[in-house]
């Protein structure tokens, strides 16, 4: 083989590795350090590394009077499997130990690719069920709410999955998605029934929201990738906006029709703790399920929210306003999935990500759109604390991960050269000399 063809194939296999982790969200910073790092552990110094958000470029120049080769690959197909992000965690960490060559890597890349979902339709159905109970509960619905939700939100999945079928953008599935949650609402709002269907609403939209890009995004604009950091944030927007206009549509459909119902969510007391822990504990554990982690992150991600959300609602209780308190509780999630994800052998990203689920405005995206819709520019004020809510979550995570990275000189290089903190990738690697 000569030096061409094996610059090719090292190259190849750190694009490939790039790929998987950009579209199951990796940050910007966390794939471009990786792939750096594969590329100098198999002799490729100074190689030039380019992410955006659909193009992941790779360029290595063996001498001055020699031309380059560069390679690229488009990141086309993005869903969720942290199944995969994991296998690839652990995979970059072996060869980054010559644990495995670069030969055996690339066919194990290949058959992580290639391999089927760890966990039948059926059972991710349930799991998206799971998640609208469980934000059900943390609202402060009854056990017909939750059944309500959990019923909502499993069939939200379904008609979602059938419309990615159908190769349809994100913002249309949104928009059914949010509209089908509201009809349902406006369904039970037309029965005797003694349950409020806006907590049903508000359920639901948290499940919509669960799985964007909120962390990435922050990521990326934090540690100095504007491009990416742009295009995550419009698409997060776009899905959001596509929330609004199915809610909105479901509500008018609902005035239309005579049916109105208001959201009264009464007031929260220091004695609703436990069922704000439990059910930030099952809203969490049901979204890791339904992004497929692994089992032995189910246990922790479970324990990290409930106790972070109810920090956050103790912290509410005592007078603190939303967005900070839900900062507050952000850091201390950050802080230690860190620890945690080293202990299971699990990228942070996995356990961060489900952890923040709880803690998605779903509550107050739902209040300022019947504001709104009701003619109340206060209801302004409601979606602005939606999106400080989210930022706050978002950053506040990225700072407990840079609290919780060792202060050490090795450390302190890397955090030097990657401008932010690693949710994904080892954080040492041995190099060959």
């Amino acid at each position: 083989m000569n030096d061409a063809q094996d610059t090719q194939r090292t190259l190849d296999l750190a694009l490939r590795i790039g790929e998987l982790l950009m579209s199951n969200g990796a940050g910007a910073a966390d794939v471009t350090a990786t792939m750096s790092s594969i590329c100098h552990h198999l002799g490729l110094r100074s190689t030039l590394v380019d992410v955006t958000f659909t193009t992941l470029t790779l360029s290595h120049q063996s001498a001055v009077d020699q031309a380059p080769v560069t390679m690229r690959r488009h990141v086309t197909h993005r869903e969720i499997d942290y199944a995969d992000l994991t296998a690839v965690d652990l995979l970059v960490s072996e060869l980054l130990v010559d644990g495995i060559d670069r030969d055996d890597a690339a066919a194990e890349i290949a058959r992580i690719s290639s391999t089927g979902r760890p966990y039948p339709r059926w059972l991710v159905t349930l799991a998206w069920g799971m998640t609208g109970a469980g934000v059900a509960l943390l609202i402060g619905g009854d056990w017909v709410v939750m059944l309500v939700a959990a019923l909502a939100a499993g069939c939200i999945e379904v008609l979602q999955r059938r419309l990615e079928r159908r190769r349809l953008p994100l913002f249309y599935s949104q928009v059914a998605g949010a509209l089908l949650a509201t009809l349902i609402a406006v369904g039970l709002a037309a029965t005797p029934l003694p349950l409020s269907p806006s907590l049903v609403v508000s359920a639901t939209i948290v499940t919509l929201l669960a799985g964007l890009g909120f962390v990435g995004s922050i990521q990326d604009a934090l540690t100095g990738f504007y491009i990416t950091a742009n295009a995550r944030i419009m698409e997060v927007l776009i899905a959001t906006i596509g929330i609004l206009v199915g809610v909105s549509l479901g509500l008018g459909i609902g005035s239309a029709l005579g049916v109105d119902f208001q959201l009264d969510p009464g007031t929260a007391r220091l004695s609703q703790l436990p069922s704000v822990v439990g059910g930030a504990a099952i809203c969490a554990a049901g979204f890791a399920v339904s992004a497929y982690s692994p089992v032995r992150v189910l246990l922790p991600v479970g324990l990290i929210a409930g106790g972070a959300t109810g920090l956050a609602f103790v912290l509410q209780q005592n007078g603190l306003d939303r967005a900070p308190a839900a900062a507050v509780a952000a850091v201390a999630i950050g802080f230690v999935s860190y620890a945690a994800g080293r202990s299971f052998r699990v990228p942070p990203l996995i356990i961060v990500v489900s952890c923040i689920v709880p803690l998605l405005p779903g509550l107050s995206i739902y209040r300022g759109l019947a504001l709104l819709g009701a003619d109340d520019l206060t209801g302004l004020l409601a979606m602005i604390t939606a999106g400080g809510v989210a930022i706050a979550l978002s950053a506040g995570v990225l700072l407990g991960e840079y609290v919780a990275q060792p202060v050490g000189r090795e450390a302190r290089r890397l955090e030097r050269r990657l401008s932010g903190p690693r949710l994904v990738g080892p954080l040492r690697a041995r190099t060959r000399r």
